[in-house]
């Protein structure tokens, strides 16, 4: 065998055991808290808001894909569920005539209402754009759900909930995001299947 292939063997064990660390760091009490959260709103009809920068942003945006065609499909709920992340001329006016910090924050205090959900994802917890549109959706009685990384950030802190993945590589702080929102869309969609006995049949 090479030194390159040796190498990329090692690479491949250190990034899958970080993943598994990962996974393994996240606490099924918090993640049953946000399935309830999330069922129940999608249930009284409130909105879920999703937003994130660069590879979070794509996260964010697949969520609202897999919720509103994947749970929503043979089930008995019906999400109303939209991004922040994806309107670029509404993202662009925004940040080219009052702040790149408010793009969020400014869309939220409009579109949004009591009770309604703001799920976050940042790796680092960090991104000012984040934590302001945590602080205006929690003035406004929203309920706040953020996936970070890293150590958290005040993002972290700020939330309603929080699942927090300690990890130092955006990648895999990545990956186990991305796996978080397909766990939370197929679990939503498989307790509320309009015939429990296609729980096997995940059209996603």
């Amino acid at each position: 065998m090479s030194d390159l292939n040796k190498n990329i063997d090692s690479f491949f064990e250190d990034y899958t055991n970080n993943l598994k660390d990962g996974l393994a760091s996240v606490d099924p009490d918090k993640l049953g808290d946000i399935v309830n959260l999330l069922e129940n709103s999608i249930k009284s009809g409130k909105t879920i808001f999703t937003c994130g920068n660069g590879g979070s942003s794509a996260i964010s945006e697949h969520f609202v894909c897999d919720f509103f065609k994947g749970t929503s499909t043979s089930s008995t709920i019906q999400p109303i569920i939209h991004s922040l992340s994806s309107n670029v001329p509404t993202l662009t006016a925004i940040a080219n005539d009052i702040s790149y910090d408010e793009i969020f924050s400014y869309q939220i205090e409009r579109y949004g209402v009591s009770q309604d959900v703001l799920l976050c994802v940042s790796s680092s917890g960090n991104s000012e754009n984040i934590i302001r549109a945590i602080k205006k959706a929690k003035s406004m009685d929203i309920k706040t759900i953020s996936f970070v990384g890293f150590d958290g950030g005040e993002a972290k802190v700020i939330s309603d909930h929080c699942i927090h993945i300690p990890i130092d590589n955006y990648g895999v702080v990545e990956d186990i995001h991305h796996s978080l929102m397909h766990i939370l869309a197929q679990y939503l969609r498989l307790i509320n299947l309009e015939n429990p006995i296609d729980h096997k049949k995940l059209v996603f």
